[in-house]
């Protein structure tokens, strides 16, 4: 497995609108399983295709015990209102809170290309949000008060200075140990 380049914010890839996948192939696999191990190494919650470079409709998620590589996913199921301090592996360092749908069901396919639900409430809720947000290039910033963003962006600008060529590079010990040794990731 390999860990990725992180695309952080000002890199055009993140406003990007994602394509389709259409087809199931050992790449798209083998991409999910290093976006898992950059996620991981990145101590993340969920990551998406555009973060990484790459414009395929896919993200992953990693919740608690829950762990989802979800390709085409789309809310079909939004309830209650919810808001949660969010920060973003392409935004280090920033955080603020937001609003969002307490529960949400998103449908999608697994990396086989059979159609799956997944339901999910609070921290679950919030990082599929976010991460299908990332699918059609917006951030969590898109989503705060005008005072709110000004401020974010404040704090982006020192921190921005931490990543030349708007990439962030994972030290490769970052690698959590039992994901070294080339173990498989389910999705």
């Amino acid at each position: 497995m390999a860990l990725l380049d992180i695309h952080v914010l000002g890199s055009p890839i993140l406003r990007q609108e994602t394509e389709l996948v259409t087809e199931f192939t050992p790449e798209l696999r083998r991409l999910a399983d290093n976006m898992f191990d950059t996620m991981d190494a990145a101590k993340g919650v969920g990551l998406a295709a555009p973060q990484v470079g790459r414009l395929e409709r896919l993200t992953v998620v990693g919740v608690d015990d829950q762990r989802f590589a979800l390709v085409n996913p789309e809310i079909i199921r939004r309830e209650g209102k919810i808001r949660w301090e969010e920060g973003c592996l392409s935004i280090p360092e920033v955080f603020s809170e937001v609003d969002r749908s307490a529960e949400v069901t998103v449908r999608a396919q697994n990396l086989d290309g059979q159609i799956i639900e997944v339901t999910g409430t609070e921290l679950l809720a919030v990082c599929l949000q976010h991460e299908i947000d990332h699918l059609h290039g917006k951030l969590f910033l898109d989503r705060l008060s005008l005072l709110k963003r000004r401020a974010a962006m404040k704090a982006w600008e020192e921190e921005k200075l931490k990543f030349p060529g708007l990439l962030r590079v994972l030290p490769v010990g970052d690698l959590p140990p039992e994901r070294e040794s080339g173990a498989t990731t389910g999705g």
